[in-house]
């Protein structure tokens, strides 16, 4: 729910969400962690989600059409293993996705061939030039983070690093002109 509001901020800079149960129980330990922890929401970062609401629907469309177009883009490229983005047939629990949503956001992953080593990742990584390195997903500006998850967690499947993409308001041709010269550092 956090990518939620941060989405909906449009400026990756609030930090917010909700748990909602119907156990009572359940409820109620949240609610003590909650007290206890001091949670509470600004009235700034309430007035900046406010603020962004009327634009959220075009941004996430647009977003969502560029995320598409330069997910497609990385399928095709030769190191490449897989491009997980659930609007992709070939991507795992697309049948869920295409059965349950309409829209896909622009947060996807992609998992280079085993032969690409981790240090070939992190230098294709720093040659970007319009993806910044972070997690705020839900500004305007593409983000992207490199992953050894194979060194992260136990059954990771796949052979290759994972890079996780956010994909900001840049027009689609030039993050992909981005992405083709990074790659042409492998």
């Amino acid at each position: 729910i956090q990518a939620l509001t941060k989405y909906q901020s449009g400026g990756s800079d609030v930090m917010m969400g909700s748990i909602v149960t119907r156990d009572q129980q359940l409820n109620d330990k949240l609610l003590d962690v909650h007290v206890r922890l001091g949670m509470g929401v600004s009235p700034e970062d309430c007035n900046i989600v406010l603020r962004s609401l009327p634009h959220y629907k075009l941004r996430y469309q647009a977003q969502d059409v560029v995320g598409r177009q330069v997910a497609q883009w990385l399928s095709q490229q030769p190191a490449i293993a897989q491009v997980l983005h659930p609007a992709l047939p070939s991507a795992p629990g697309h049948d869920i996705w295409r059965r349950d949503f309409t829209g896909a956001a622009s947060l996807f992953s992609v998992v280079f061939k085993a032969e690409v080593s981790q240090p070939q990742v992190d230098a294709f990584v720093e040659s970007l030039q319009l993806f910044h390195i972070g997690y705020s997903w839900g500004g305007s500006v593409s983000l992207v983070v490199p992953y050894a998850l194979n060194q992260m967690r136990a059954g990771y499947s796949y052979k290759g690093s994972l890079v996780r993409f956010y994909i900001g308001m840049e027009e689609q041709q030039d993050l992909i002109a981005d992405l083709q010269q990074a790659l042409s550092t492998l």
